[in-house]
């Protein structure tokens, strides 16, 4: 079982000297990688299904990570998720292959496709199209990052007659899916290396995995994709009897939400290292 710790643009650690705290400890506990979520804006007042107040601080993932490379050496750098369809492929496109190279290669790229209108309003973006567009999105970007000659031709996006240096160092980067849904999982088993569930139980979990396996039996999984691994962000205690739940599942990775402050951040990196090590 491997362990992420989620939230580390959040909080407590969207203060610099606090996410490089934050990063350095999961580090040091032997954390695989470090997980980094997106809202640009939230409802004000809050109205669900906004999981976070209009207050609450978030920074920027890509901005976020960059400065935890910086602070690091070996844990993983990871987006729980980038919202792909508010975003500019081909200006994403270039964040992403800056992130990689300037952390050697150790960036995993995490999207959805979102779920708050109200964001999308504010920034613009297509909310009735979100899935289309994310499909399309996934597409121009790694014509980017990996042809020769990059060119697009799309619906939503649409370039020819440029490139864009340096290229990634991961070829190709991993890409992890989030989401519940049929398409996300369709989604996850095309395109993906992995996929993310987001505050689960392991009940929970186990609709999704049959979700999975469903669409699998509809979607032709390249080979070079190799087996679907999953990722999961618990919303119940680490302890080992529930690692242990999840494991039994199949779960590879486990990445524990801790609470938004400095000792519930230290409390969480222990107790899910302890947790993980009963097994």
């Amino acid at each position: 079982m491997k362990l992420g710790l989620f939230g580390v643009n959040m909080g407590v650690s969207a203060v610099p000297e606090e996410l490089v705290v934050t990063v350095q400890a999961a580090e040091a506990a032997g954390f695989e990688s470090i997980w980094a979520g997106e809202h640009v804006v939230l409802p004000d007042p809050q109205a669900p299904p906004s999981p976070m107040g209009p207050q609450d601080p978030a920074l920027d993932p890509l901005l976020a990570l960059t400065w935890a490379a910086a602070h690091t050496a070996t844990v993983r750098l990871a987006t729980g998720i980038v919202i792909l369809p508010q975003r500019n492929p081909v200006v994403l496109a270039k964040d992403v292959a800056s992130l990689d190279v300037l952390s050697r290669g150790r960036f995993t790229f995490g999207v959805g496709v979102g779920y708050l209108e109200p964001e999308f309003r504010a920034i613009g973006a297509d909310f009735e199209n979100r899935g289309a567009v994310t499909d399309e999105f996934l597409d121009a970007m790694e014509h980017l990052w990996y042809d020769e000659h990059p060119a697009f031709h799309g619906r939503f996006a649409d370039f020819s007659g440029v490139d864009a240096y340096p290229r990634p160092v991961q070829r190709p980067i991993p890409l992890v899916i989030g989401g519940h849904t049929k398409p996300a999982y369709r989604r996850a088993v095309a395109r993906g290396q992995g996929w993310y569930g987001f505050a689960m139980k392991p009940d929970e979990v186990a609709v999704c995995l049959a979700g999975l396996r469903a669409a699998a039996l509809e979607t032709e999984r390249p080979a070079e994709l190799g087996p679907l691994e999953i990722t999961v962000t618990p919303r119940v205690r680490l302890n080992a009897e529930t690692v242990s739940a999840f494991a039994g599942l199949g779960v590879d990775r486990l990445v524990p939400y801790p609470p938004p402050t400095r000792d519930g951040i230290s409390a969480t990196i222990s107790a899910a290292a302890e947790a993980v090590a009963s097994l």
